[in-house]
């Protein structure tokens, strides 16, 4: 069998993910709009009418003619005669000519003739029949436009979006009860190793819970995947191409647990190239921790083989897999969510490598610290301490406390 050992970059390793991610899926489902948060639109959604559909107020007051009011002040009001109330969820049956005002309620339809609503608590009661203006208005303050949201026939929302719970406020407003998405990513998890075993068996000298499926599981599913286990296999090529084999069948993505390591690679590439004849797209990546991984395609699967140090693996598919499951590609690292805060304490770090820090965030007179949670790659502690993750650039051997940092929040 050909040797295959080669790290790449972290940036490397996003473009090659990149380019080989299973999108092309050919099936679309359509969804209730109450049940497709996290979803993926499969088409463009345009509006079939104006949103808001008609001009509207945005505070309790009068509606009237801007140009009336210019020049108004608490010494000099504008007087303006009452010509009637528009009520809410009704068609106001007035107009508002030069010298009248309309009382409206926020949410209210402006009437015909106006074109600016004045705050209540800018007019001055004169008589049941006059208001004064104490302060001016512009031409469209305090309205929100007939379409200002999205006008009739605009473009709503854009095939491959990920809807979040404002989009579904917004294609309610337009009117849109189902959506077509795409059914989520079908991601599989198979853990490798003999020394691996379920968490309701009480391991023995040499054994270790699996820990990893489930956290891999819950970091797929935060993604917005539809997560399956997949159970363990054992180290011989039969019990590793059977259950890669069952995985594959049913899976878009399948993330390996343990495998990728130098010492075990020889099954686990012997069962993806000889067996499978899958084509290895990389084998190690200048990552801290995370740098045993593997990545492969199988027709028209990915698979990934992520280290079997709990912590190395959930920071490779927070880091790597986690932005391709929920947008599909990789955000601009200035456009990622981030926290500012200042480091406590200084780190040191190799250089040629990305090494990703658990750290704390703490609140301290007003002063947000990032406070780095220590622990091995075995270890999953630390995220469980941590709020988010400090990149340390591969061009960089470390960081001094007193830096202000960027953190990635965990999932």
């Amino acid at each position: 069998m050909r040797e295959f050992f080669r790290v790449v970059t972290l940036g490397e390793a996003e473009r090659i993910l990149a380019e080989n991610w299973p999108r092309d899926r050919a099936e679309v489902v359509v969804a209730p709009l109450a049940g497709a948060l996290g979803a993926t639109l499969a088409e463009d959604i345009y509006a079939q009418a104006h949103l808001p559909p008609f001009t509207r107020a945005t505070v309790d007051g009068f509606a009237v003619r801007a140009a009336d009011t210019f020049g108004a002040s608490p010494a000099l009001p504008a007087y303006l005669r009452i010509v009637g109330e528009v009520f809410m969820g009704q068609e106001p049956r007035l107009q508002v000519g030069t010298g009248e005002a309309a009382s409206i309620p926020t949410g209210g339809v402006l009437p015909e003739g106006a074109d600016a609503v004045v705050m209540v608590e800018n007019m001055e009661e004169v008589s049941p029949v006059e208001v004064g203006v104490v302060k001016a208005v512009a031409p469209g303050e305090n309205i929100i436009a007939a379409g200002e949201d999205v006008p009739q026939g605009g473009w709503v929302l854009a095939r491959g979006r990920r809807l979040r719970p404002f989009d579904l406020g917004l294609l309610a407003g337009a009117g849109v009860t189902e959506v077509p998405v795409f059914p989520p990513l079908a991601v599989g998890i198979l853990a490798t190793g003999n020394e691996i075993i379920p968490p309701d068996r009480v391991p023995r000298a040499g054994q270790v819970r699996d820990m990893n499926s489930y956290t891999l599981l819950g970091l797929a599913q935060a993604a917005g995947a539809r997560a399956t286990l997949w159970g363990i296999a054992g180290d011989t090529l039969g019990e590793l191409q059977a259950g890669i084999e069952a995985a594959l069948a049913a899976s878009d993505l399948l993330v390996l647990s343990g495998g990728s390591s130098v010492g075990s690679r020889d099954l686990v590439l012997e069962v993806l190239q000889e067996r499978l004849g899958a084509e290895v797209l990389f084998h190690g990546v200048a990552l801290k921790p995370g740098k045993p991984a593997l990545a492969a395609r199988v027709q028209d699967s990915l698979i990934i083989g992520v280290p079997g140090h709990p912590g190395a693996a959930a920071v490779f598919f927070q880091v790597l897999l986690g932005p391709l499951l929920a947008r599909g590609e990789y955000p601009p690292r200035e456009l990622q969510p981030t926290v500012k805060a200042v480091l406590r304490r200084s780190l040191a770090s190799a250089s040629g490598r990305e090494e990703f820090v658990a750290v704390r965030l703490v609140l301290e007179d007003g002063i947000v610290w990032a406070e780095p949670v220590l622990g091995k790659s075995g270890l999953l502690r630390p995220l469980v301490q941590a709020d988010g993750l400090l990149r340390i650039p591969i061009e960089k051997d470390g960081l001094a406390a007193g830096e202000t940092v960027e953190i990635t929040l965990l999932a």
